[in-house]
């Protein structure tokens, strides 16, 4: 029978579950071994979607799923693993705890330099010192007024999380009003699910990408938006742009507004007050555009609009870090980035429902999770009394070869039984149209 987690998905859906629902699933669990339930967290999300796309549960491949969570371990380029982390990212050590860091973009490594005094072409062992001789509030204040990321690595504090778990998992609306059911058995094309749908995407880094690369996958066109000045990681966009054409535009141009008149779903990954600066908020985008299915992704929620973040950052700030300590004198981290792996199939569950019901119903459709609201759902979940060894997968049955641009790209395969992945595109090469 389907897990705690996955009836609840379905409930914050408010969606009948399709008949196989009620099936077995397949027996075990996702190798993801951690004391938190990354496994249950990881099989739930998958199998969210995978029914959403009419799959039968029981064809669902656990060892899959982990290899997919771990994508970055088995992404190749021209037959060579790319740095995935810079050293400016990681766990340091203060003048009294810990701090975590995030900065894989160099514009976030620049700042977080600027914030602790230290020379532009300062090195990780600068980065050490300077921390060595503050205290770990004091760095994280700093080193955000100066446009970086980073957190003071908490305990967790678990009368927050149950609040944050008196909310949907997935926040699904229609004009404020709570939605009827929606009827999943509508025929459609079972190889294409979401064929003929237009999806604009304005998602970075795993949760967004992974969304979209999701809906791609299921036969939506899918067309993601990068701001000009803005570059991507090479490896970062191979991973998760799957399936997608990819343009850059300026965000207030005339034309931005064309591609979402036409479009039927927008995803925004970007911080939610970035976000409403450009008119690009949910209820901006509904009043202009009624048509809209509108999905937003931020790392720490509605209330904290201003904060940027990532999976490592959120985990670090909601306790997870400490939980997964393996000394417990050193914060420790999920064995993937499980957060955002997550949130993208959620999302692009919740966004193939609002499709739907938009065809049934009509109306502007607003859908909305955090990182961190996924972290309080994790948290609450039973935990393991006995941590499983790790042991390794065997990658090679489970990735796809493509070339891009000229270039051997060897990414993960799709986690939902019956669909294959389209190439990547060239970043930025496409034109900002339908």
């Amino acid at each position: 029978m389907p897990t705690s987690l996955l009836r609840r998905v379905f409930e914050d859906l408010a969606i009948t579950p399709p008949v196989d629902v009620d099936t077995p699933e397949p027996r075990g669990t996702v190798p993801l071994p951690s004391r938190l339930a990354t496994d249950e967290l990881a099989r739930s999300s998958v199998a969210a979607i995978s029914a959403v796309a009419g799959r039968d549960l029981r064809t669902i491949d656990l060892e899959r799923i982990a290899v997919a969570y771990r994508s970055d371990r088995f992404l190749t380029i021209d037959g060579s693993s790319p740095p995935v982390w810079s050293p400016f990212s990681g766990f340091w050590s203060t003048g009294d705890g810990w701090l975590r860091t995030h900065g894989n973009y160099p514009h976030h490594a620049a700042a977080l330099r600027r914030g602790l005094g230290v020379a532009p072409n300062g090195d990780a062992t600068d980065v050490a010192a300077a921390l060595g001789r503050i205290t770990a509030v004091d760095a994280a204040r700093e080193i955000a007024s100066a446009g970086g990321l980073a957190v003071v690595v908490e305990h967790e504090r678990p009368a927050v999380d149950r609040a944050l778990r008196t909310t949907a998992l997935v926040e699904v609306s229609r004009d404020g009003t709570r939605p009827s059911l929606a009827d999943l058995s509508r025929p459609r094309s079972p190889d294409a699910p979401l064929a003929g749908y237009r999806v604009l995407d304005l998602t970075r880094v795993i949760a967004g990408p992974v969304c979209t690369r999701t809906l791609a996958l299921l036969g939506a066109d899918v067309l993601r938006i990068d701001p000009p000045h803005l570059p991507e990681p090479e490896w970062q966009h191979l991973d998760t742009g799957h399936g997608k054409r990819t343009a850059l535009l300026d965000a207030r141009s005339p034309q931005m507004e064309e591609l979402l008149s036409s479009a039927d779903a927008v995803v925004l990954g970007y911080r939610p007050s970035s976000i409403a600066r450009l008119g690009l908020d949910p209820d901006a985008l509904a009043r202009r555009h009624p048509h809209l299915v509108i999905a937003q992704l931020s790392a720490w929620g509605s209330e904290h609009p201003d904060r940027a973040g990532f999976d490592s950052l959120v985990q670090a700030e909601s306790g997870i870090s400490w939980i997964e300590s393996r000394d417990g004198r050193a914060p420790g981290a999920l064995p993937a980035q499980a957060l955002g792996h997550s949130a993208g199939y959620l999302l692009a569950a919740a966004v193939c429902v609002a499709l739907r019901r938009r065809e049934l119903e009509g109306g502007s459709w607003i859908i909305s999770t955090s990182l961190r609201r996924i972290a309080a759902e994790l948290l609450g979940l039973p935990r393991h009394d006995v941590l499983a060894a790790e042991r390794t997968i065997d990658g090679s049955g489970h990735t796809t070869r493509f070339s891009v641009g000229g270039r051997s790209i060897v990414t993960v395969g799709s986690v939902i039984p019956g669909f294959d992945f389209a190439a990547p595109r060239p970043w930025g090469r496409d034109q900002p149209r339908w």
